[in-house]
């Protein structure tokens, strides 16, 4: 299993990332992983990235694929990978291909956990975190027993700046504008897999399953 993990935020995708790494023992590659470790342990091109971070500049699409090639060449990837958050765009994705094509590990499926908007709103305007213990809730799917204290530990609930609705909804705006042209990439190259995010955690994983055609 080799595939492009694809969702808005609020979609479940990282739940779901999760469950298939427990179920398949792959690994899953966030970029932004890979770029933290690269510049704490001081590597070549996390020395490169890091020059670039400091002054506020995003992080060259050069550099980036460097970093994802070296993490895919690691002996956890032989068995497969989940690719979390890379490709963002259409012409990352193309640098992409050739890489896995020359690694001889191209994509099996690019995976799309689709959720309408209006329940993205709700989950992500509706969430309130703990100060105390970090516990999440969520006003319309599972709040706490009293409003704006905490069930654990009693602490205050909040909401945090960047799940408010102007927030949201430009987030929302944005990965709608970058994954639109990623969509119709894959769904032209005959891989892309598209899943419907909404029911219980295990309903989602199950059709998640079989979209990928794995038990």
């Amino acid at each position: 299993m080799r595939i492009v993990l694809l969702g808005a935020p609020g979609a479940g995708k990282g739940t779901q990332a999760k469950k298939l790494i427990d179920k398949y023992g792959i690994p899953q590659i966030s970029t932004g992983d890979i770029l933290r470790q690269n510049v704490a342990e001081g590597t070549p091109l996390g020395k490169e990235a890091k020059s670039y971070m400091d002054k506020g500049e995003l992080v060259p699409d050069r550099v980036v694929l460097g970093l994802v090639e070296d993490r895919l060449k690691k002996d956890d990837c032989k068995k497969g990978y989940i690719l979390d958050g890379f490709p963002r765009n259409t012409a990352q994705a193309e640098a992409l291909d050739k890489i896995l094509a020359l690694l001889s590990m191209s994509l099996t499926g690019a995976l799309s956990v689709d959720v309408p908007k209006d329940d993205l709103m709700k989950r992500l305007t509706g969430r309130r975190t703990c100060k105390g213990c970090g516990q999440m809730y969520n006003v319309y799917f599972s709040p706490s027993k009293n409003e704006s204290v905490c069930d654990k530990c009693g602490g205050a609930l909040f909401h945090r700046d960047d799940d408010k609705e102007e927030t949201i909804k430009r987030r929302l705006d944005v990965y709608d504008a970058q994954t639109a042209p990623l969509i119709d990439y894959y769904k032209k190259s005959g891989i892309l897999k598209s899943v419907t995010g909404v029911g219980s955690i295990d309903e989602i994983f199950s059709k998640v399953c079989n979209a990928l055609g794995v038990k």
